[in-house]
Formats: structure tokens, sequence, C-alpha cells
């Protein structure tokens, strides 16, 4: 079983489908060079440049030149180097791609993959660090994935090229270099499943992305002081696996959603509604979240720091969520 990083494993899972079908190509700006952060770093010398194609600095064209190319039969897998840039194609992607199956009674197919950088790392400042994932969960026809680890990064990744409809393939950079093994065949989990990383009796946890680190660790802490905490990788936002958070709360009848996004309509109002839906009456006290504050990102390093959700602020929400109850 070997060992990848994160980048590495989003790379083995894109190659195995390019070498498997030669209807998926890349295209994007400087990946045959590997990209910002070398995701695609010696696909082009192995496949081809016409497999891996530079494009020019304008994310709208490239959307549309990749949205006709799914049209058209093959796989495309565009890479938008930051989500901060994908205002630039919003047109293309959500009036186009997300709509042109439903619009054609179902005669056109838009297989398309997009590649997305998100987070807050490095000191990049609030035009290269936000989390967008919540915009697209409100667009009908996108799937939105966002893994957590390796495993997960080559089989999601191998999925969604697979897959006929367009997805947002969301990945964190402050995950890319963390390592871990990876089984063969990636995580073995579908697509549209949520991941029970660690059983729990007293609280769920609803993680997303790179907060499920932040949320075992909370998990470990708690479990010292007897405090039983469930912590649940969502991984698929769209379509998103409410059974397995349902089934959770219903053993644990408390729940905290993580995510960096900020805080205002972020995943965690619509995790929080869906299973309160589904699961009211098992709740013995509110749903939580545990977000960044509504706030652009700072740039300065211990801004940056404070506004990133972390361990201790999960402590603190697991203790609210044990301490207080319905009237």
């Amino acid at each position: 079983m070997p060992e990848l990083s994160y980048l590495e494993a989003i790379r083995s899972g894109l190659l195995a489908e390019m070498r498997e079908d030669p209807s998926v190509y890349v295209l994007g700006e400087d990946v045959a060079l590997g990209g910002p952060f070398g995701v695609t770093q010696g696909i082009a010398e192995e496949l081809g440049a016409h497999r891996v194609v530079n494009t020019p600095i304008s994310e709208g064209t490239v959307m549309g030149v990749a949205i006709g190319a799914a049209l058209s039969g093959l796989r495309p897998v565009v890479e938008i180097m930051f989500v901060d840039f994908i205002t630039l194609a919003m047109d293309q992607l959500v009036n186009h791609a997300a709509k042109l199956h439903y619009m054609s009674g179902g005669q056109l197919k838009v297989p398309l993959t997009v590649r997305v950088q998100c987070g807050v790392q490095g000191n990049m400042g609030a035009h290269h660090s936000q989390s967008l994932e919540s915009w697209f969960l409100h667009v009908p026809g996108l799937k939105v994935v966002m893994p957590s680890n390796p495993a997960d990064a080559e089989s999601l990744m191998r999925d969604a090229i697979r897959d006929d409809n367009p997805v947002l393939f969301v990945e964190h950079r402050g995950l890319y270099f963390s390592r871990a093994e990876v089984p063969e065949g990636g995580s073995g989990l579908a697509m549209d499943k949520a991941a029970v990383l660690r059983e729990g009796a007293d609280v769920t946890v609803a993680a997303v992305s790179k907060m499920v680190g932040p949320a075992l660790e909370a998990a470990a802490a708690l479990a010292g002081e007897g405090v039983s905490v469930e912590v649940v990788d969502l991984r698929s936002l769209v379509p998103l696996d409410i059974d397995t958070l349902v089934e959770s709360v219903r053993k644990t009848s408390r729940l905290i959603v993580v995510h960096e996004a900020v805080e205002q309509g972020g995943v965690g109002a619509e995790v929080a509604a869906r299973v309160q839906e589904e699961a009211l009456y098992y709740l013995d006290s509110p749903i939580l979240r545990v977000a960044a504050p509504n706030a652009p990102v700072p740039c300065a390093p211990p801004l940056e720091s404070a506004f990133v959700p972390d361990k201790e602020r999960i402590v603190e929400a697991v203790r609210r969520a044990l301490s207080s109850q319905f009237p």
C-alpha cells in the first residue's frame, strides 16, 4: 500500500483515468508545467502536450472551451488556480454546464471536472484564500466534492472524471503535502457517501475538508475527559449523505458542523436544516456551527491564525453542546 501526499494522490487519480481513457484531457493556466502547486507535473511528458493544454489567463474562456469539449464527447479536467478566480467563470459554469443536460431534455451530457484550490494557508490574503463551496450548493446540476485525505483525493478524482455531470473538485492547499497510505482503488467509498472516521456516543462532529484533522484532534482530546465524539467526514456536499448524518445524530443526540468557510450561508447552515428536518426529536441541544467569522480572510499571520477554526474551538463547541439543552 503506497504512501502518497494529497497532491500526489490527486495526480495519481488523474493519471490513472487519462491512461485508461483517451477522451480525458487537462487544460488550464500553466498545467503543462505542473500548475501553480505541481499537481499536473510530468503528465504532459508522459501523455503528450495535446492531452495537457496550457491556456491563456481567461477563466471564462477556458471554462467555455471545456464545456464545449464535454458536449462533444470528451472528458475535460479544468484547473482553476484559486477558487477565488472561479468568479470569472461563473457564467459558463452556472448557466451552461449545470443546466444543459436539463434544458436539452437529457440529450446532452456535460462530463466536466473542475479542479479548484481553496482555503487559508501561507498568508495569501483575501484574494487567494477563500472557501466558496457553498455558492455551488445552490446550483442544481452541479456536484461538489471536498476530499480531506490522500485516499479520498485519489478515488474522488477518478469518480468525478467518470461522472457524466459537471463536478466541482475542491482541494485545500493546506492539505497538499499531508501524507497517508492510499489503498489500491482509493478509499473505496462511493462519491456520494460520508465517512464515519471515529465512532462516538455523546456528540457528532461533521467536518469538511481540512477541518477533519482538527475535528479528530478535538475528539482525541475530549476522550481523555470521558467525552465520546463521533467524527463524520462529509466528503461530498452535493449530493449530501444526509442518511449517515441522521443515523449518527439519532445515536448521539447532538451535532456540530465544522467548516473553514465563513459561517453565514455556509455548508453548516444547510446541514443543520437538513438534519433537523429528519431528526429533530432526537436532538437534545441546538445544532452548533464552528466556522470562520463573516469577514475577508486577513493576511497578517496572527490574524489569519485567529480566523481559521481549530481544535480548541471545536472542543469548546462540544462542551457547549453537552451543557445546553432544549427547554
